[in-house]
């Protein structure tokens, strides 16, 4: 068994009086090996943060099984780090507090100078070092995202879970603390379930990528292996050919094919319990070329990248 177990996860509101049920998502399965980071992309509507929700114990699905570490996920537990989509800091308390509430909450037990000596470690390992003292209305919202990072790491779960936790970020903090996520993720060997709706950010990160179908009635489409290389990086990554065959075939299902599934005849094939697996990076032509694109005299590809188009999805 995988450390963490999807079976059949669904999620049904009901509707009130005369107002038909709606179905956000049904028949959702997957799993995750420990150490792992995926990523789950789709549209607005899907279900996103409503299965990051259940994993975290927050939200009762309506039917189906989540099984962490051999364990039935039944409600919120220490063992699961959440780090939401604004940093949910309590704005009297200052950033070594806020950090040092999981943390007594984890290891009741611990002395005060044990507890702070703790939180000093995760509060560094963010770029937070000699801010210890400072409120939140005294921190930039990057700031504040690592303290919710930091708290989160803090009390050593089984898992992390991240929902869009950079949305609301300007793009070089956002780029900045990426990188910082990368760093600890590796550092720690964390088993991590992200959200996000930015394609690049998931290709740093993730090891696979989950995606869903547009709602209602939501399913896995389709689960993505990211092939390339896991120490890339944002400065890098491009000059792999790789990474716009992932892109390419990313972009392609969020602007088209997500909404097929929707359509009978179109998804008549789909096995929700078994989605298909693909790895779009791998072109069996070229699967023994370098990783760089280079030209005879040396050329990166710049020229590629700079013909790439972007698109914005949010």
């Amino acid at each position: 068994m995988a450390f963490l177990e999807i079976q059949g996860l669904q999620k049904i509101f009901r509707g009130a009086g005369s107002r038909p049920d709606t179905v956000v998502f049904e028949d959702v399965n997957f799993q995750i090996e420990k150490g792992e980071f995926v990523c789950v992309i789709g549209h607005s509507g899907c279900g996103k943060t409503t299965v990051l929700n259940a994993l975290a114990g927050l939200e009762a699905p309506s039917g189906g099984v989540i099984i962490m570490d051999g364990r039935e996920v039944s409600g919120p537990s220490l063992d699961r780090g959440v780090v939401f989509q604004n940093h949910a800091l309590m704005p009297w308390l200052s950033v070594m507090s806020n950090v040092a509430f999981g943390v007594r909450s984890r290891w009741p037990q611990w002395s005060r100078e044990k507890v702070r000596a703790h939180c000093r470690e995760f509060i560094a390992m963010v770029g937070l070092a000699g801010a210890e003292d400072r409120k939140p209305s005294e921190l930039s919202g990057g700031m504040k995202q690592r303290v919710g990072i930091a708290r989160a790491f803090a009390i050593q779960p089984k898992m992390l879970l991240l929902d869009e936790p950079f949305g609301a970020l300007d793009a070089l903090t956002r780029g900045t603390i990426q990188d910082e996520l990368v760093k600890i993720v590796r550092a720690t060997q964390q088993t991590v379930f992200m959200i996000t709706h930015d394609v690049d950010e998931a290709i740093l990160l993730a090891d696979r990528i989950v995606l869903m179908s547009n709602g209602p009635r939501a399913v896995i489409a389709e689960i993505v292996e990211n092939t390339m290389s896991r120490d890339r990086s944002r400065h890098t990554m491009h000059h792999d050919p790789q990474y716009y065959r992932i892109r390419n075939h990313l972009i392609d299902f969020l602007v088209e094919r997500s909404r097929t599934y929707q359509d009978p005849e179109q998804s008549a094939g789909h096995d929700p319990k078994h989605p298909p697996v693909v790895r779009p990076g791998i072109d069996a032509t070229d699967a023994g070329a370098p990783a760089a694109l280079a030209g005879e005299d040396g050329e990166d590809g710049d020229a590629m990248q700079a013909a790439v188009k972007v698109v914005n999805l949010r």
